[in-house]
């Protein structure tokens, strides 16, 4: 039995330096939210798997064969020949900022459905995790969401807004109809209000909706100012851990699966959040989405001296 199944759309990522119209060279590797926060799982030490679909190409071997050697249970995933593997460009334009750019539309994963999804829920897993993402790539992503978020098994769902694949209207018509549905929210101070009622003006409003609403835990990601987390009979604040920032991408990806393994080894709430800004710090002080999220006993490394060298 998985501790943790996930599923969604991992893409083939490009990554360059400067500028793409002035080319030079570029650094692939994959990414993708979900598969982020498995492979993070499974560097903790958790039974992960993921699912999706890729297309008939060396980059969806690319993202199959990353997978199995983080240890990320890959049986259920599934090669389509309706489309190709996504591509994902991740452009440094100035300074510490970092334009996106998709080459998704069309791609395998957006003909993903539940009929792909549900298999991978028997035995049921301890947890599900989902993001606001999948329901983005199409009507069979979205409809697979819903299936599997009430499949009955506890759900963790983060928002993680897109706003280059839909709008806010679209995302909250179909992130609100799940809460009923879900263990876990996760998501940033502006991305509350697509899961929260429309009457909920207010911050403290929308997180006491949602627990009203059924959901265990409500976690807050706030950057550099940390995170919060709240259940009906507790709340806690958690600072951001202090580290020279490489690269921010994929750092809250890095928060969920701190958090969840948190939740998956019974850690209170204080531990739990502690562990996520932990795993967030070791994201955004390493280039990439996945490659520096630490394993189990590297957890500590982060309370050493600073600039030591470990002999």
């Amino acid at each position: 039995m998985s501790d943790v199944v996930t599923f969604g759309e991992t893409m083939a990522a490009l990554r360059a330096d400067g500028p793409i119209r002035l080319g030079g060279t570029m650094r692939l590797s994959v990414a993708g939210a979900e598969s982020n926060v498995a492979i993070g799982l499974a560097r903790l030490g958790h039974r992960v798997r993921w699912t999706g679909l890729v297309g008939r190409d060396e980059t969806g071997e690319l993202v199959l064969r990353t997978l199995r050697a983080e240890g990320v249970d890959v049986g259920h995933a599934r090669v389509d020949e309706r489309g190709p593997t996504g591509l994902i460009l991740f452009e440094r334009r100035l300074g510490d900022l970092v334009r996106v750019i998709y080459h998704r539309a069309g791609s395998a994963a957006s003909f993903l459905s539940a009929d792909d999804v549900l298999p991978a829920l028997d035995p049921s897993p301890r947890l599900l995790h989902v993001t606001g993402i999948t329901p983005a790539l199409g009507p069979a992503p979205a409809l697979a969401v819903r299936a599997a978020v009430e499949s009955g098994v506890r759900v963790c769902l983060d928002v993680n807004y897109r706003s280059r694949l839909w709008g806010r209207d679209q995302a909250a018509a179909a992130l609100r109809p799940l809460v009923s549905a879900l263990s876990v929210v996760v998501a940033s101070d502006d991305e509350l209000e697509l899961v929260a009622p429309p009457s909920a003006s207010t911050e403290n409003d929308r997180v006491a909706a949602l627990l009203d609403a059924g959901v265990a835990e409500v976690v807050i990601k706030r950057g550099a100012d940390g995170a919060s987390a709240h259940t009906r009979h507790s709340s806690v604040h958690a600072s951001a851990r202090r580290v020279r920032v490489v690269d921010v991408v994929g750092a809250g990806d890095a928060f969920v699966a701190g958090y969840l393994s948190g939740l998956l080894d019974d850690l209170d709430l204080t531990g739990r959040l502690d562990r996520a800004v932990t795993t967030g710090a070791f994201a955004v002080a390493s280039p990439g989405d996945w490659e520096g999220l630490p394993t189990r006993a590297e957890l500590g490394l982060l309370d050493g001296r600073p600039e030591s060298t470990l002999r």
